[in-house]
């Protein structure tokens, strides 16, 4: 017999797509689990009623719409409605008998389908901004740049295209042991070994994580000891980053929450770069040391 869902016993994760219907304990109240799970839904691009009918089926092996209605609080006018769509969309099953019964399908089958359309709508999305012609303005682009980005994900993905962008040297210092990432091992590893990587830690056991996880790259113990204190917000300093010796990553992170914010700067000539490169050198050997290049 296969097993439904339930929804007191768990809430489904999502984790392709970064969004959670997430895995919660038996001790979390039913209605908390409930709303979760139809908010999850509606941004995976259900409607409210569409959201709160699957919810309601996964809280019974099958169920009719007065049914269906009656735990649910959506009109059993509208309940006929939202099954059409939740059938169209594979995540609901019909049995045409008087009255008809309704079901959700398994939860393999439902985890499935949501990423294989969540996937779809950002490959769709992609190839539509791609599409578009750019717009540039008539006045020249501006030699320095700095921008800001604030999120973990956002400042490890700009963190990740950095460094697959560069040619020549990779200086990067990391302020808090909590950004040595799985993710980020493995981009440090795919780095060409032709390319100088060169990378400080805040403390000598975070350098031996570095080490052992990245072998290819040149360690140091940064010289810059206040990158390990926290202000008087509480933030400390997560990672710099220096791309061939013209483009600076800087960020801060909230230990306790692990909210990133983080600047990041190119062009030669920008005052930003060439600070942080003097600020980066410290704790390297002089024969290492990222210099400015020459003009």
């Amino acid at each position: 017999m296969v097993t439904h869902m339930r929804l007191h016993e768990n809430i489904w994760s999502t984790q392709a797509t970064g969004l959670w219907l997430g895995y919660m304990s038996t001790d979390t109240p039913p209605d908390d689990l409930r709303d979760e799970a139809i908010s999850v839904l509606q941004q995976l691009g259900l409607k409210e009623y569409e959201a709160k009918c699957f919810v309601g089926l996964s809280r019974l092996t099958a169920g009719t719409a007065k049914q269906l209605s009656e735990i649910t609080d959506v009109p059993r006018t509208r309940i006929y409605d939202a099954i059409r769509v939740l059938e169209a969309q594979g995540l609901v099953e019909i049995q045409h008998t008087s009255p008809k019964q309704f079901r959700a399908v398994p939860l393999e089958e439902a985890i499935e389908t949501l990423r294989d359309q969540y996937q779809d709508r950002v490959d769709r999305l992609e190839g539509l901004l791609n599409g578009m012609e750019d717009v540039e303005p008539d006045d020249e682009t501006p030699v320095q740049e700095v921008w800001s980005m604030t999120g973990p994900a956002a400042v490890e993905n700009r963190t990740e295209k950095l460094l697959n962008d560069a040619e020549d040297e990779v200086v990067f210092v990391i302020g808090h042991p909590s950004l040595l990432t799985d993710d980020l091992v493995d981009t440090l590893n795919r780095i060409s070994s032709r390319i100088d990587l060169l990378i400080g830690a805040v403390t000598e056991s975070l350098q031996d994580r570095v080490h052992e996880a990245v072998p290819g790259a040149r360690t140091f113990v940064s010289g810059l000891e206040w990158l390990n204190e926290a202000d008087d917000t509480g933030l400390v300093m997560g990672r710099l980053l220096l791309i061939d010796r013209s483009t600076i990553l800087v960020s801060t992170i909230e230990p306790d929450t692990g909210d990133e914010h983080a600047v990041f700067g190119g062009g030669f000539k920008n005052g930003l770069v060439v600070m942080s490169r003097r600020l980066m050198a410290q704790g390297l050997v002089p024969t290492r040391d990222p210099s400015p290049a020459v003009d």
